[in-house]
């Protein structure tokens, strides 16, 4: 099985795709375990001085001002872990909570936290056993970080609260731990603090979030292709002199896709042929113009990410002179903004493929096709409804767009007065990234239908083997009306799986 190993100096995307998702194991390095250690020996000086240090020795948040005395510190740090852990709703994905939780590792191992080496064990353990807290839909602000999903999870490393083991059955923590043999941990000072203050849930989610949409950008540059084609519309659009003009990357990049995936077509060039045309509508000539847009956001979101997962986020931090450090390093703004961004781009993409199939369906600008794509039109009514239920979803995403961030209630007794909604934008753009899905899935069902039905002209040699895996991976052809929902679900499933990309990369080589 493949082994994740902890330093320093944080972890990669990869990383966490591959511990989130793939279930790879965790290790620490001796330089961790060493950094841990001094750094505990920090925390431990000062815990020891009768001057009160924030997250060591007094309350927290609103309660700051109280110096704790050492007999009660150990009951500090569970009451925080306790009370703290106050999410409501649905459970989160297991995935989510395993990005979650090893993300905390990572910053706990940066030796700027002052936790225990044998907390930071205890983390991976937990992880490596397959244990996942249970995490609620409900109770992060996204400042000061994701403080109840966060605590959920720290509490699985005192054995309490429940848990999901490897066999998907929950269970009290307690029992889980012990039936892997870990034993659950006793927490001591700043321990509790530096176990629930950080952005770790919303990173996670950017992350994942960021390697689907690399998938259905790709995706999505094919569908456009393809209805492009359905249509008999022009590929000059698509020339990379006409791109180098405007040099956004992500412009360029979906522009070349799109080329490659209609290289060889027969049916591509006939918009001067019996309704002649000027120029396609925007929601074919302009698609990599849009789609592009939402690569470069993704880009910018890339480099959000990739600083926020070298970063060390707690409250307040050991730094190397010695010193422990208040800080807002632990406010979600740079990553809820992004998250955001990446939420309205989606919804474009999603709203530009849904103009594409609608004009595959309707006689009067599909350029010869019949109406709905029907095989008797009247009799059958073709993709009607599934250019409805695409409209829904759509509509759905325009509705996920408004941004989370520019949100901010108050909490802690106005000390903590502005925050950042970072959970509830990562929550949302997942619920977007899915809707897109779905949406690419439409269009392609649709504009290979349309291809097949263009008699006497050859497609691509791309649209010609995404038409034929489409077909052996269970989406029917042209025909009369039948029940839908299969085929759609059928399509989903293509697209979520990366089959559409992987059918048109045999073809046209690696996508961009």
């Amino acid at each position: 099985m493949h082994t994740v190993v902890v330093g320093t100096s944080g972890v990669a995307a990869s990383d966490v795709l591959a511990v989130a998702r793939g279930g790879a194991r965790v290790e620490l390095s001796g330089e961790a375990v060493a950094a841990l250690a001094a750094a505990r020996g920090i925390v431990d000086a000062l815990a020891a001085k009768p001057e009160p240090v924030y997250g060591v020795s007094t309350g927290f948040g609103a309660l700051a001002t109280r110096h704790i005395s050492q007999e009660l510190r150990a009951q500090l740090q569970r009451n925080i872990v306790r009370s703290h852990a106050a999410g409501m709703g649905p459970r989160v994905e297991r995935e989510v909570v395993r990005a979650l939780m090893f993300l905390r590792l990572k910053t706990v191992c940066s030796g700027h936290t002052g936790v225990r080496p044998e907390v930071a064990q205890t983390m991976a353990d937990v992880l490596n056993a397959g244990i996942t807290p249970v995490v609620h839909e409900y109770g992060s602000l996204g400042c000061s970080g994701d403080l109840a999903p966060l605590s959920h999870c720290a509490l699985t490393l005192m054995g309490e609260g429940d848990a999901e083991g490897p066999d998907g059955v929950v269970r009290p923590a307690g029992e889980l731990l012990a039936a892997h043999g870990i034993a659950a941990v006793e927490l001591r000072e700043k321990e509790g603090l530096a176990l629930l203050n950080g952005t770790d849930g919303m990173l996670g989610m950017l992350i994942m979030a960021l390697a689907d949409l690399d998938t259905l950008y790709k995706s999505a540059d094919v569908t456009a292709a393809l209805s492009l084609e359905a249509l008999l519309g022009t590929d000059k659009v698509l020339a990379p002199e006409l791109h180098a003009i405007r040099p956004h990357p992500g412009q360029g990049a979906s522009a070349a896709n799109m080329l490659a995936v209609l290289k060889g077509s027969e049916l591509t060039g006939h918009h001067q042929d019996d309704a002649p045309r000027v120029q396609d509508a925007y929601s074919v000539r302009c698609a990599p113009q849009v789609a592009g847009a939402g690569r470069d956001t993704m880009a910018h979101a890339r480099l959000v990410a990739e600083r926020e997962l070298a970063s060390a986020v707690d409250n307040p931090v050991v730094l190397p002179d010695g010193r422990v450090e208040s800080n807002g390093n632990f406010h979600g703004a740079p990553v809820a903004y992004v998250l955001d961004f990446l939420a309205i781009a989606v919804a474009d993409l999603a709203s530009i493929a849904e103009r594409r199939t609608d004009r595959l369906l309707d006689k009067n600008r599909s350029h010869g096709l019949p109406p709905f794509l029907a095989d008797d039109a009247g009799v059958d009514s073709g993709l009607m409804i599934a250019q409805y239920t695409q409209a829904a979803l759509v509509s759905e995403l325009k509705r996920l767009a408004v941004p989370a961030s520019a949100d901010s209630i108050p909490s802690s007794a106005m000390q903590e007065d502005h925050v950042s909604m970072g959970w509830s934008a990562a929550r949302k753009l997942r619920s977007a990234v899915d809707n897109l899905t779905r949406v690419l899935a439409v269009e392609l069902y649709a504009a290979t239908r349309a291809i097949e039905l263009r008699e006497g002209l050859a497609p691509a040699p791309a649209s010609r083997a995404v038409i034929d895996a489409v077909r052996s991976a269970g989406v029917q052809g042209a025909g009369p009306d039948r029940f839908l929902a299969p085929d759609l679900a059928a399509a989903d499933a293509f697209v979520r799986a990366g089959e559409l990309v992987a059918a048109t990369e045999k073809v046209t080589g690696p996508l961009q």
